[in-house]
């Protein structure tokens, strides 16, 4: 799959909890491409910050050539995203990375687990995978953003860190207050959060791929500075590290170390 840079236009932009934006974004090809799981590079318009955001997809509309993002403010350059009003131009780089393995759930009980900002990837992908779905959302408070369209497509159990809402906890203590079961895990979120669940997985011996969080750079694999370690070890024994932006973001669990 050719990731394409290209020049898009802002089709909407609103806040949808404190510091968490959503923008629809209008491309000629890369929507047209793009899989749940993958990720794109957003530019500044400034001309000030050479590199670029990366930033994943929270919904696909291949029929109408949209995507849609959803992500924090934390810096310089998101602050300038929130910014952006409809009719905008931005360039975009994409799509990038490797998603979710829709296949390897088919005919299987699935939990589909965000965590934070690690929740909009999620949703996109519980509205193509095929099996038995629970998606399990893990807030820090009651402003549960993108809720309503998770629950579209599914069963949801929540967790928040306050108690606010749902269980008070984290999304494994949701998983456990439910009674859930399943065959295997999809998830995207905080570090701790994917070790939890990757020794979960092992526990109850179910699969589990997981979506790596890390600061990225370029986004194309060319500046190392987003590697993880891996399990795998190179001729010489020694411990080979991976690109979550070009190996990843998601991969098996048991892959990389936590």
């Amino acid at each position: 799959m050719a990731k394409v840079k290209e020049k898009a236009s802002v089709v909407s932009q609103e806040m949808l909890a404190e510091g968490i934006y959503s923008m629809w974004i209008q491309t000629e090809q890369v929507a047209c491409q793009a899989v749940p799981g993958q990720f794109i590079d957003l530019y500044c318009n400034d001309g000030t910050k050479l590199l670029p955001r990366p930033i994943s997809l929270c919904e696909i509309d291949r029929a109408k050539k949209q995507l849609r993002i959803v992500y924090r403010v934390a810096g310089a350059g998101t602050r300038e995203f929130s910014q952006y009003q409809p009719g905008d131009v931005v360039d975009i780089l994409g799509p990038l990375g490797n998603g979710f393995p829709l296949e390897e759930a088919k005919g299987k009980r699935i939990f589909l687990v965000g965590g934070g900002i690690g929740i909009p990837p999620m949703l996109e992908t519980a509205k193509q995978v095929t099996g038995h779905k629970q998606i399990i959302l893990g807030y820090r408070d009651s402003q549960m953003f993108l809720k309503d369209e998770f629950e579209k497509t599914g069963a949801v159990s929540i967790a928040t860190e306050d108690g606010s809402a749902g269980i008070k906890g984290n999304v494994l203590d949701a998983v456990r207050a439910g009674g859930l079961e399943g065959d295997i895990i999809f998830a995207c979120g905080p570090g701790p959060m994917l070790g939890a669940l990757k020794e979960y997985a092992k526990e109850k011996k179910m699969e589990c791929f997981i979506s790596l969080e890390e600061r990225m750079a370029c986004g194309i694999g060319a500046c190392l500075a987003c590697v993880c370690q891996s399990k795998e070890k190179d001729d010489h024994s020694q411990v080979c590290n991976k690109r979550v932006c070009k190996e990843g973001p998601v991969f098996r669990a048991e892959e990389v170390v936590l």
